[in-house]
């Protein structure tokens, strides 16, 4: 006998720059969901590096339920550094809004390549990253501490020129929408 699978509606997600003010909400969930969450001054940190950092919230209403953020160096590489979402929005497209806003932002700066690490135990993240087109490259063995976790490295090839982004960057887009 098949097991109804109760159908969630995707929230109406609205996605804007990180900001100082919004640092309380951003720790709140990094506590939530991290063994080992990063530090207000790291943010702060974080968001004082604009040329080469992109931080991101998703938020419904005034409520912000997500956040992420990507490093882009330079040399057409990029990497998501952080994602989460709040326990109570998971299975809701927000983590998929999430990295479709990364993917978009390493795409207008230029970038042909998007990397990131995600547990190994972590396999809710893997399949976001894999629908959105991430492949395994490879294992950082003991990378995440202190609990000396694998991380998997994944990657994501992307269309040369942002102006003209290919049918792969604009599935993305739909997906963001």
């Amino acid at each position: 006998m098949a097991t109804a699978r109760k159908l969630i509606e995707p929230l109406e997600v609205h996605i804007s720059p990180m900001r100082r003010r919004h640092l309380r909400s951003v720790l709140r969930i990094e506590s939530q969901v991290y063994p080992t969450p990063w530090t207000h001054g790291l943010f702060v940190s974080e968001l004082a590096l604009r040329s080469s950092r992109a931080y991101v919230i998703a938020r419904v209403g005034r409520e912000v339920i997500g956040y992420a953020g990507l490093l882009t160096p330079g040399g057409g590489q990029a990497d998501v550094l952080t994602m989460a979402v709040t326990e109570q929005r998971w299975g809701r497209r927000v983590g998929a809004t999430l990295l479709d806003a990364l993917i978009s932002e390493a795409a207008r700066r230029g970038c042909t390549e998007v990397f990131l690490e995600v547990r190994i135990d972590n396999e809710r993240a893997q399949r976001l990253y894999a629908g959105r087109g991430f492949t395994e490259i490879g294992v950082r063995r003991g990378y995440y501490q202190p609990s000396g976790t694998d991380a998997l490295v994944m990657r994501l090839s992307l269309p040369r020129t942002a102006a003209a982004p290919g049918r792969a960057a604009r599935r993305w887009a739909r997906g963001a929408r």
